[in-house]
């Protein structure tokens, strides 16, 4: 399939549209995604056909000195993840701590029941508690 032979010249006005902040067919994202939506033109227009463009799209983005869309997002991603791996280790360490006592715990209780089944199995004494007289 041959490409439209407008199809630069789209992709540049949409290029323009999105770094001035004017989209008018996308979210105005500053990424590849958004500037072929901008386009009309699919996403491999920009990945095979056009990777010139593609490349002059991103170096006016970072000469503008913007943080693509894809980067800040991929940021607060690592940020968060970064979070959720320290509370995992600190929940990790405190799990660790509590594994002794625990097991110390189940030894315990694992010693009393051998033992009240011992006393279950001991004969029954021949002598009979009297009641009071009330």
């Amino acid at each position: 399939m041959s490409p439209d032979p407008d199809e630069r010249e789209r992709i540049r006005a949409a290029m323009d549209r999105i770094l001035d902040g004017t989209p008018l067919n996308s979210n105005g994202a500053l990424t590849i995604v958004a500037l072929a939506q901008e386009a009309d033109v699919p996403r491999n227009a920009l990945t095979q056909r056009h990777r010139d463009l593609k490349n002059e799209f991103y170096e006016r983005v970072k000469a503008r000195g913007a943080t693509p869309d894809v980067e800040v997002r991929l940021r607060e991603t690592i940020t968060k993840l970064k979070k959720t791996i320290a509370n995992k280790n600190k929940e990790l360490a405190q799990i660790r701590q509590d594994v002794p006592a625990l097991v110390r715990a189940v030894h315990q209780l694992t010693r009393e029941n051998q033992e009240l089944r011992a006393q279950l199995e001991l004969p029954e004494p021949n002598v009979v508690p009297l009641h009071r007289r009330g």
